[in-house]
């Protein structure tokens, strides 16, 4: 007598050894594969075969060397000349700097170097009135090349040239691993900046005499007095002056033809 209790039926509607997930994966693998087998390409988009790609190469080969030898334009040796060398290209290569007045060369390293003033002077030369003195018509500035050379290179101490001594006291100096080329720089810049004009170009000739002047000081390594400027450096630094048109070197300040 059968029963109508669904729980009474022990077998269920699949057979349980049938893993569901492999099958379909299998299902889905011969599909892709049928569908590779069975594409059709577009007329006209067939890919070529190897066999028509190796066949042009040869055929160019051939072709390249019947023309070489038939002596046919585009050959190497009548494109370039024997001993060809190709010219720099402008602004490359190691060519020289291109020359500029005396004065306007002078000035722009004299401005580098003077960027580490700016903290006591000022971008505008100007101090601030209290603890640094201006440099806009200073009589230390201006006038004689050789106490102006003294003060940049060993400092100044007491009062300066209006007489007045500033909060900071004494001026350091600044000439520790100063050369020639950047003394004279920094001394045309400041000369000729801030409202000064002198017009003139303190050369590196003249800043290397400055240079033995400075080493050759009673008291070296130590700050200038108003007294030693007054007693000993009241001078132009001697040297050919030099006309600040001339055009110049701009890397290593020297007139160049």
């Amino acid at each position: 007598m059968s029963s109508n209790n669904p729980q009474s039926n022990p077998k269920p509607d699949l057979d349980e050894s049938i893993n569901v997930t492999q099958a379909h994966g299998r299902v889905v693998r011969e599909s892709a594969a049928s569908a590779r087998e069975k594409r059709i390409a577009d007329n006209g988009h067939e890919p070529a075969s190897l066999g028509i790609i190796v066949a042009c190469g040869i055929v160019l080969l051939i072709a390249g060397g019947v023309l070489d030898n038939a002596g046919v334009p585009f050959k190497y040796g009548d494109t370039f000349r024997e001993g060809y060398v190709r010219e720099k290209a402008p602004g490359g290569g190691d060519e020289e700097p291109l020359p500029k007045p005396a004065l306007a060369a002078f000035s722009a390293r004299g401005a580098k170097i003077y960027s580490k003033c700016n903290g006591c002077h000022g971008a505008d030369g100007k101090g601030d009135g209290a603890n640094y003195p201006s440099l806009a018509g200073s009589e230390y500035v201006l006038g004689d090349t050789e106490k102006f050379a003294m003060i940049i290179l060993n400092g100044i101490q007491g009062p300066i040239s209006t007489g007045k001594t500033y909060g900071a006291g004494i001026m350091p100096a600044q000439g520790t691993g100063m050369s020639a080329d950047d003394l004279a720089g920094v001394m045309t810049y400041v000369r000729n900046s801030f409202g000064n004009s002198s017009g003139d170009v303190v050369t590196v000739e003249m800043a290397q005499k400055a240079l033995e002047i400075s080493a050759a000081r009673e008291n070296p390594n130590t700050p200038v007095t108003a007294d030693e400027i007054a007693a000993k450096h009241m001078a132009m630094l001697p040297g050919e002056p030099l006309d600040p048109t001339t055009p110049v070197n701009p890397v290593n300040l020297q007139p160049v033809e």
